[in-house]
C-alpha cells in the first residue's frame, strides 16, 4: 500500500503517459523524482521521531 503522497505522484502517471506520448520520458523521470523526494522526506521525519523520542 502506498503513501498518500505516492499515490498522489503514481496514480496519475499512467494517464498523463496516454495523453501526452511524446513527453513520456520527460513526465517518468518527473514521476521518479517526485517519488524519491517524498520517500526522502519521510525518511527525514521518521528519523527526527526517532531522535526526539530517544535522545
Amino acid at each position: 500500500m502506498l503513501p498518500v503522497s505516492s499515490r498522489i505522484i503514481c496514480i496519475p502517471l499512467p494517464g498523463c503517459l496516454a495523453r501526452n506520448t511524446s513527453l513520456s520520458k520527460q513526465l517518468f523521470g518527473y514521476a521518479i523524482l517526485g517519488f524519491a523526494l517524498t520517500e526522502a522526506i519521510a525518511l527525514f521525519a521518521l528519523m527526527m521521531a526517532f531522535l526526539i523520542l530517544f535522545v
